[in-house]
């Protein structure tokens, strides 16, 4: 079963390419024009073992929003795309990454009930450009394309840039075992017969 797809998307504010492969190595070919925001792509690619390649280009002289938002938006239906009729995938995912001060928890469900929740705490900006709300906003809308109930809860954490990197890896790494294909599960993991 190939689980590798493509998309383009094209708007007046941004134009994205994308490709992702759910069964790849963690090789990741990222370019948003946002460096930050290429870091975190990685790691999620990395510690998700997924081969993700994304071109952006935005109207990042206004601000990053547009970018961030719609990347989110292409790599939720690039995730959709990818996953077909969900059958044999374990549906669930759930991981906890420590980094430094910071602990984040991840968990999530590819039940098609598209959902966030995101709780992090309340910190002083590091005046990067990307902070915790776009992290958000990414979140948002890769949820709501991609069909998932996420739920984001950082505990504790005081430095910016480590909380927001290892929500990151905590995604991937929850996506990971999500997507991963289990034999005793011939159909989709529920009860109804569909998802």
């Amino acid at each position: 079963m190939k689980r590798k797809h493509s998309i383009t998307r094209e708007t007046r504010e941004t134009s994205i390419r994308m490709e992702l492969d759910l069964d790849g190595t963690g090789s990741g070919n990222i370019a948003t024009g946002i460096p930050f925001f290429d870091h975190m792509l990685t790691l999620f690619s990395v510690h998700g073992f997924f081969d993700l390649t994304v071109k952006a280009k935005g109207d990042l002289d206004v601000d990053f929003h547009h970018t961030v938002e719609d990347t989110g938006l292409v790599l939720g239906e690039l995730l959709n795309q990818a996953l077909g009729d969900r059958k044999g995938i374990k549906r669930y995912g759930h991981a906890i990454t420590p980094m430094d001060e910071t602990l984040a928890d991840v968990s999530l469900d590819l039940s098609n009930r598209p959902f966030l929740v995101y709780h992090v705490p309340v910190i002083s900006r590091t005046g990067s450009g990307f902070d915790m709300q776009l992290a958000g906003e990414f979140f948002r809308a890769f949820a709501v394309k991609g069909g998932i109930t996420l739920h984001i809860n950082v505990p504790y954490g005081e430095n910016e840039h480590h909380i927001i990197e290892a929500v990151f890896k905590s995604l991937g790494r929850a996506l990971d075992e999500a997507v991963s294909l289990d034999k005793r599960i011939p159909d989709v993991r529920s009860s109804k017969g569909c998802i």
